[in-house]
């Protein structure tokens, strides 16, 4: 079973894809049988990969649960996939944020049910593919076809803009891809292979390593997305249905996280060590900027957007400061933030579908008609904010613990997005759940079953990550710390390692104050 466990995990969402587009009958019998099968089979999904943790050894920081089948190998391409425990917590969100995304779609996708869940199981198995691939061409594809159900959940299913959203978000993405191709091409040429693990080992000049990483940045950097390369963002999140809103925030922007990660800080470290105070200097810009213009928002979606956008800023701050604290934290905040991005979308869905408008200024007084909608938003709004006792808190303190190593003042400035945070999450709080009841709002209802059912896992999750962090850090920080301390960074990089905790001081204090505070 082990050996194609994760195989498995990958492709059954694809084979219920397939039969959910094949339901047969009338249109609403077909679109209920397709939601039930979609549910079912994210759920079994979800199972699969709980035992796919269990099995995973998090002693071992090599990659595990291994399948290598030929495919083009006389030019040094295969099928090759395995997880570390990078990879394995990010199949976890993945599996886990799905069958929520397609409950929490079961009444606001009107139409076209049967081809929604297609779209949202197809987009699970790009998903799985991606964080699972050992080979850059296969990563190539899979990260390719993400773009697909994408952007047509946003274009079909959105809202009065969706078709220049979704068209922005395809271009954006499909263009900064290019680079990687190109990159990639680069890179099988000099090693002739596209082999992950051997890339690792392939020894690239400090040049070459540039060019590479400034491919994969522009790349990647859209996806996430990295300051200026945001402007896809706030129309794709606030136009999308809600479902497609929390994977692209939950997940999807994600994988520009990770590639980062994966072809930038652990592939190319010489490389990553120039770029870090450039990089470093746009994370802290896209804190800022998109927290000031969060705050001026009159759209509940539109303000969760750049609340992502900033919090995404932080995890860039957290990669590039080359600290092993740096990167368990960006890796730890991207699950969090995963959670609970998706968490306010919900919460923020459950109140415009009933009062038939996302406005702050129409809205107020909510508290008293749905007091357990906002027991549970308060909840989500002060883990957005990073209040201790929730997953935010350990993943942004673990990225000021690394950016502390590279300047106080990058930490400081970094730091700002917890300030800036609570100012507008607790501005949007007060108006739309105290004050006066407006409008409607007096004939609203609580939540149901059905969405409790939704965000109550969340919440719990939410909690879990504040108090028991260890439960996922001892999954990936064996992965970095060999990363940081061993042959992935170069004799040159392992030889700064400072003595207190062994952690690495690559980048030079003076150069990142001076780019921050331009």
């Amino acid at each position: 079973m082990q050996p194609i466990l994760l195989s498995l995990i990958t492709y059954l969402p694809l084979a219920g894809a397939l039969v959910a587009f094949l339901c047969p009958g009338r249109t609403e019998d077909r679109d209920r049988t397709a939601r039930w099968l979609g549910l079912w089979t994210t759920l079994l999904t979800l199972g699969l990969s709980v035992l796919l943790w269990l099995w995973f050894d998090p002693t071992v920081p090599g990659v595990q649960f291994e399948t290598r089948l030929r495919w083009m190998g006389d030019y040094g391409i295969t099928y090759h996939t395995g997880i570390d425990g990078i990879s394995l917590v990010f199949i976890l969100l993945t599996a886990f944020l799905t069958p929520l995304a397609l409950g929490a779609g079961w009444r606001s996708v009107q139409t076209q049910g049967r081809d929604f869940v297609a779209a949202m199981l197809l987009l699970e198995t790009a998903l799985f593919g991606l964080f699972s691939a050992q080979d850059l061409v296969l990563f190539y594809v899979f990260y390719e076809a993400t773009l697909i159900p994408g952007s047509l959940m946003i274009g079909i299913w959105g809202g009065p803009k969706r078709v220049w959203a979704s068209l922005q978000f395809f271009l954006f993405t499909f263009g900064g891809s290019l680079f990687m191709l190109v990159g990639l091409i680069t890179m099988w040429l000099h090693a002739g292979t596209t082999d992950i693990p051997a890339l690792m080992q392939a020894g690239f000049s400090q040049p070459l390593q540039g060019w590479l990483l400034l491919a994969f940045v522009l790349a990647f950097g859209v996806k996430l997305p990295l300051f200026p390369l945001h402007g896809w963002l706030p129309d794709a999140y606030s136009e999308a249905p809600t479902p497609a809103s929390a994977m692209l925030s939950g997940v999807l922007s994600k994988t520009g996280a990770y590639g980062l990660l994966r072809f930038g800080v652990l592939m190319f470290p010489d490389a990553a060590r120039l770029f870090a105070p450039y990089v470093l200097a746009l994370g802290v810009v896209a804190i800022l900027y998109a927290a000031f213009v969060a705050f001026a928002q009159t759209d509940m979606k539109r303000m969760i957007a750049y609340s992502s956008f900033s919090h995404m800023g932080m995890i860039a701050v957290g990669l590039f400061t080359l600290t092993a604290e740096g990167i368990d934290g960006a890796i730890f905040q991207m699950l969090s933030h995963g959670v609970v991005i998706a968490a306010l979308f919900f919460c923020v869905a459950a109140v415009a579908w009933r009062a038939e408008t996302g406005q702050i200024s129409a809205l107020g007084g909510v508290a008293r008609q749905m007091p357990v909608l906002s027991l549970l938003a308060m909840l989500f709004t002060m883990a957005n904010v990073g209040l201790p006792g929730t997953g935010s808190f350990v993943g942004e303190l673990l990225v000021l613990m690394g950016a502390v190593h590279v300047s106080i003042w990058v930490a400081l400035l970094a730091g700002g997005t917890m300030i800036m945070g609570a100012v507008y999450m607790l501005s949007l709080y007060r108006r739309v759940l105290f004050g006066s009841v407006k409008g409607t709002v007096g004939l609203l209802r609580d939540l149901t079953a059905a969405e409790m059912a939704v965000l109550v896992p969340l919440a719990v999750v939410t909690l879990w990550m504040g108090v028991h962090p260890g439960s996922f850090t001892r999954l990936f920080d064996p992965v970095v710390m060999q990363a940081v301390h061993g042959s992935a960074m170069g004799d040159g990089l392992a030889a700064s390692a400072a003595t207190h905790g062994g952690v690495l001081h690559p980048v030079h204090a003076p150069d990142v104050v001076k780019l921050a505070s331009r």
